[in-house]
């Protein structure tokens, strides 16, 4: 179709409502783009191996993960940004220090440097994966990791950005912060994405709720955020729907004229 478009969605608190269950109106919103002949992706912080169920109940095989650092394309690899991992090596010795434990993820799999702690339960947790990371404190060595976790209280991930200048922290949990390579997004991701589709900026979309959609809601033209996300969010993107309760993917495919 001459008038394709595609649209990228968070997945928690955008595709997913609070107890992560997918909305029967968001799938069957899902189902009716690909009918009409546009792609659909998913641009989500987390790890490919954790939404690996939600990709196959979609059909969908595009998508932004780990925040932008590990996108797939219909299937193949088209785009990685790891981590700078002589960097992570201090970082991961000056948390240990402050008894802020850290988790180390690639694309396949993800590892805690400590054998347990109740921040990485309750954070993970919330989740619902049905798992939480094996003990492995060497498990940087000799790979690329996309994305590393940070547990500590609000506020404390501050001496830590001051430090590495190597990335960026985003919390997305009380306990949790996102460890990032230095300018890495999902709107970074996504632009790898559209770029090789040759989808003009008019025709791009993307729906998010959540700190680490602000970028992607700043840049994608046709930005909504969710009815339940953050007031920050809401601020920069060009529509709001419904939450993701109130059927607000289906609401913002209609706003938006796509459904």
């Amino acid at each position: 179709m001459t008038n394709k478009s595609i649209i990228f969605f968070d997945i928690d608190g955008t595709l997913l409502n609070h107890d992560k269950e997918l909305p029967f109106s968001t799938k069957e919103s899902i189902f009716k783009l690909k009918d009409l002949g546009h792609e659909v992706a998913i641009a989500t912080g987390r790890a490919p191996f954790m939404f690996e169920d939600l990709r196959r109940e979609l059909d969908i095989n595009t998508f932004v993960s780990y925040n932008g650092q590990y996108v797939m394309l219909k299937g193949e690899v088209l785009y990685t940004n790891p981590l700078n991992i002589s960097s992570l090596e201090k970082l991961t010795g000056a948390a240990l220090h402050n008894n802020h434990p850290v988790v180390f993820m690639d694309h396949e799999d993800m590892k805690a440097n400590v054998p347990e702690h109740v921040y990485i339960k309750e954070s993970i947790d919330t989740l619902k994966i049905g798992k939480l990371p094996a003990h492995d404190p060497h498990y940087y060595k000799g790979r690329d990791l996309y994305q590393s976790l940070l547990f500590c209280p609000e506020g404390e991930e501050k001496q830590y950005e001051q430090e590495f200048l190597d990335f960026d922290f985003v919390r997305w949990h009380p306990v949790s912060v996102d460890v990032l390579p230095k300018g890495g997004s999902k709107a970074k991701g996504i632009e790898k994405i559209v770029e090789k589709l040759g989808i003009p900026p008019e025709r791009q979309y993307a729906f998010g709720d959540g700190l680490n959609d602000m970028e992607m809601l700043t840049t994608i033209r046709n930005s909504v955020a969710m009815g339940n996300g953050e007031e920050k969010v809401k601020s920069v993107a060009k529509y709001i729907t419904k939450s993701v309760e109130e059927d607000g993917i289906l609401y913002g495919l209609q706003l938006v004229g796509l459904l």
